[in-house]
Parts: C-alpha cells; structure tokens; sequence
C-alpha cells in the first residue's frame, strides 16, 4: 500500500474545508447553460450529474485547498451545504470520473471568454502606441494521477513516471487574465509542439511575446502574415548581419538597451524557412545566470537578445514589453499552488481542458473582487484566507489597502 493512503481513505471533508462558495454566486447563472451538455443520448433520463454541477464543483475544490482528489470531491458533494448551495446532489466515484468523458469543454471555453470581458484592465499608457493586445503565450505541465510506462518526457514522482498535459496558454498581460488554455499531451513533439500550437491559434491584431522556445521562422512569418507582432527571445548563439543600425535614445539605455539594429537571419537553403519581412534585433544587458543543475534550463550570458516585426516602436518599449512575461509566469504560479492544480483529477483531454478553464475562471472571480493582477504580495494574502489563517476581513482590508 502507498504510505499515506490508508490515512487517506479515512479523512473527511467537513463544511469548513469547503470555501468559495459566496464567490460561486457570481458564476452559477453562467454555468446553468450547461445542463445540456451531453445529455443526447440520456434517452431514459437517467442522468444525475450534469455538467454544470461537475464544473461547479471543480470550481468549488480550486477554492478549498482540502480538496486533494477526486474522492476528497466525492466526499464534499455529500455535504448538505454544498448541495444546497451549488444545487448539486451526491455523486459516486465513478459518475464524477467517466461522464467528464462526454461533457464538452467548448461551452465552458465561451463561459470564461464571457467573464474575462468584464474585467477591464487600468490603462497604462506606456503601451498606447503598440495599438496591439499584448498577449504572452507560454506552456505548463501538469500532472495527472495515472501512472503510465515510463517516457522521457513525462515528470516523475519518486522515481515514477506520471501522465501529463502540456497547457498552452495565451495571457493578457495589461489585463492580468489568461484568455485562452488549449491542452494537448506533454510530450513536446508533433501537434504537441508550443510552436505547432501557436500556429494553429494566431489571431490579428496581437502582440505575442515569446519566450525561446518559440524561435521558428515559419511561425514568426505567420504571425506577421496575421497582421500581428512578436517579442521573441532568441537564442545566446543568435547570429545576424546587420543591414541598419538605430540609434540608441537616453529612454533606451536607461532601459538598458545595448543596441538596436535592423537584421538580416539564417541562411539560404531550399530546404529552409527564411523570414520573409524586416526584423530588428535588440539586445539587453542584464544579470548573467548558469542553468540549474537537476534542469534543463537555460544559461544567460548577460545579454537578452529579443527579436521583433514592429520596427516603429522605442526600443526601451520593446524591452519592457518582454519583461512583462513574468505575469504568465505568476499564473501558472497560481495556477499550480494557489488552486492546488499541481495535479489534474482527470486524465481524460476533455476532464484536463474543464479544470484548466475552471481555474482560469476562478483566476478571473479573484481579480474581479481584488482588482489587482496577480503579485506575490496578493497571492500569499489570498491563499492564507483559503486555508484559514487570514479572515475574509482581513483579506478584504489588506485589499482595500492595496488599492
């Protein structure tokens, strides 16, 4: 037996475990348009769990921290305050396992969409001249629960290897939400490549900063193709001959711009994508750094080099757009610890899409009733509440004060 489990099996989940219910309110009128969702074929009517109560009580774990697994979730709708409350009835084990299988993550996707227009972000009007929603595109791994022969690419768990998902996540960064989540299998090869991804999912009228692990002249190209624009890290090895070089501004250096040139990449080869519009590449000096020794993170020579299509922008905005990504990075940081989805109750692609977009719409409920983005100083402030160290005074005071 796994050490623990026996423990486990025995905790139970007690009305004061459970928290964010008053939050739910906001959000059950949405969900209600989901009671449909795959009942087509419930002919005899049947059915006792339907979609809209399966989300709802997701949405209700990411708020209770207690709430580990999907047993911890089986144990919680027996409660009579969560039934009452989200209108759901008991559920068994397997009912909450095997029915996400038909329960269809688009409508919730539309849902989130909806929610995510009544945020509105405070104007910074910095970024006025990009006239492009800034939106930083990054993945994340998660875990699932299921144990899988072991692969090169999936996590481990003392010495095992685990199911994973791989989200590919598009975030507005002046708006401090996550707009779009798609999952895909951890494994970083075919549709699953960040860049394959990205290409299947450009829109006009954006702005993707990237990280390095998108350098690719066939994606750089469509973006351009789009009527969009890209930030991109490239690699420390970064080759160029330079066609022009701008002059640096008092703006530009104080950003700590080393310079700014008009370049041409790669080489010719009929076999090889080329850039097929004017790109610019400006480096940045900043604090050098040696990859982690138990990962495969990359090392830094001190110069951030960024490539970018917007030709017209200060380079010390251009700069500062990059340095922006850290707000991606502090969602997935919620994402994981904050609502607890360092593990995934479900391996199925429809259950890890449902979970993604449910923790982006409670993502969206505490930005709304914060107000502010995501920071470490909201983040540790709000998680003390939900496991009990904080009151909701105390929570709504220390907001108060933030604004």
């Amino acid at each position: 037996m796994v050490p623990g489990m026996a423990a486990s099996r025995k905790r139970e989940i007690r009305d004061q475990d459970v928290q964010g219910l008053r939050c739910l309110r906001k959000i059950r009128p949405l969900l209600s348009r989901l009671r449909k969702v795959g009942t087509e074929r419930d002919k005899a009517g049947n059915r006792r769990l339907f979609m809209d109560q399966y989300c709802a009580l997701i949405l209700m774990s990411l708020f209770s921290p207690a709430i580990e697994s999907l047993r911890d979730l089986q144990r919680a709708c027996a409660l009579d305050k969560v039934r009452k409350r989200l209108g759901v009835s008991r559920a068994s084990l397997g009912s909450l396992s095997e029915s996400v299988a038909i329960f269809d993550p688009v409508p919730l996707k539309e849902i989130a969409a909806e929610l995510g227009h009544t945020i509105r972000s405070r104007p910074d009007r910095r970024f006025d001249s990009i006239g492009q929603q800034i939106t930083a595109v990054d993945g994340t791994v998660i875990a699932t629960v299921k144990r899988v022969a072991e692969l090169a690419w999936t996590p481990r768990a003392k010495g095992k290897h685990l199911s994973a998902y791989r989200l590919h996540t598009h975030f507005e960064v002046l708006s401090g939400r996550a707009v779009r989540i798609d999952a895909t299998p951890a494994s970083p090869k075919g549709d699953g490549d960040e860049r394959a991804v990205l290409l299947r999912t450009i829109e006009a009228d954006h702005c993707y900063i990237l990280d390095r692990g998108y350098i690719s002249y066939r994606l750089w190209n469509a973006i351009h193709a789009a009527g969009s624009s890209y930030v991109c890290r490239a690699s420390d090895r970064t080759s160029a001959t330079v066609t022009h070089a701008n002059e640096l501004t008092e703006a530009d250096r104080a950003a700590s711009v080393i310079s700014d040139e008009i370049v041409d990449l790669g080489w010719k080869s009929r076999h090889r994508t080329l850039p097929d519009h004017p790109m610019r590449l400006i480096r940045v000096a900043v604090k050098p750094h040696a990859g982690c020794r138990n990962m495969r993170g990359p090392t830094c020579d001190g110069v951030l080099r960024l490539v970018t299509n917007r030709l017209d922008l200060p380079a010390e905005l251009i700069a500062e757009m990059y340095r922006l990504r850290w707000m991606i990075e502090m969602f997935f940081r919620t994402f994981k610890q904050l609502l607890g989805c360092g593990h995934l109750f479900s391996d199925k692609h429809n259950g890890v899409e449902i979970q993604a977009y449910c923790a982006m719409i409670v993502c969206m409920l505490i930005l709304i009733y914060t107000g502010e983005k995501p920071n470490r100083a909201m983040y540790q402030m709000v998680w003390y509440y939900l496991i009990g160290l904080a009151s909701l005074k105390e929570l709504e005071v220390f907001i108060a004060s933030r604004k």
